[in-house]
């Protein structure tokens, strides 16, 4: 595998990156010149690939704890003792049953919770721990996606993923007092209501609850993740994001 072509320049690794909110993440920072890592389980569509700062996609299943040991060998190899100055965890499941529900308490079977932690949680936690050393290196920054439904009950969320989210909003915490002593910022997202492929047909019965009486657009949540990767939040760190359009204050 063949090393970033230029460690002058700043370096992201993104999760989950074939879509929505990462797709346009990686077009953010892409128009600030920085080299670009991404992985997910699809191929990324063919005009991403044209894109010269989108230096290397590896495609994995982050749920698979072998396919991740394999994507962290991979990415320090590609980084070869350099720095990361970031990393966006950003790949998330809100899977159904059989029966089209979203995992509730009593419904799915307990099995598919734990694939649903497996990458919402666990994946975010091995990553920053398999490359430690190139984010301290970086003094990088970690952003975790997290999402409105951590902290409320949702109608079309289900307690799965729900629990995953809170669960990462509260790593995120941790994280950040752990790893400050490195250099290394922790914060994260809580997206509500955005244009992705991951909404409910149903969405559309929110809007009246939203203050901004509107959806978000991926590349709302795109500019924030980057002001949290930026020095302008260089004395930003533990701290939660919400883009809601408001919806989070009731």
């Amino acid at each position: 595998m063949t090393q970033l072509p230029n460690s002058d320049r700043k370096t992201l690794l993104l999760t989950g990156a074939s879509r929505g909110i990462g797709h346009a993440t990686v077009q953010r920072f892409s128009n600030a010149g920085w080299q670009i890592i991404t992985t997910s389980r699809e191929a990324v569509p063919a005009e991403c690939k044209r894109d010269p700062n989108w230096t290397h996609h590896i495609p994995a299943d982050l749920a698979d704890t072998k396919q991740v040991d394999r994507f962290i060998a991979e990415v320090s190899e590609l980084l070869a003792g350099g720095g990361l100055d970031a990393l966006v965890n950003n790949a998330g499941v809100s899977p159904k049953t059989t029966t089209h529900e979203r995992l509730g308490v009593l419904n799915g079977d307990v099995a598919d919770w734990h694939e649903v932690f497996q990458l919402n949680f666990f994946t975010p936690l091995r990553l920053v721990r398999g490359l430690i050393d190139p984010l301290t290196r970086a003094k990088g920054s970690v952003v975790n996606v997290t999402s409105i439904a951590g902290h409320a009950v949702h109608p079309f969320a289900g307690s799965a993923y729900s629990t995953s989210k809170a669960a990462l909003s509260d790593l995120t915490r941790e994280m950040a007092a752990e790893l400050a002593q490195r250099g290394i910022r922790v914060n994260a997202v809580a997206p509500g209501e955005i244009e992705t492929a991951m909404l409910s047909p149903e969405t559309e019965t929110l809007i009246p609850r939203i203050p901004q009486r509107r959806l978000g657009k991926p590349d709302e949540v795109a500019s924030t993740i980057f002001y949290l990767c930026s020095p302008d939040s260089s004395y930003v760190t533990g701290t939660e994001i919400f883009i809601t359009g408001g919806q989070h204050l009731f």
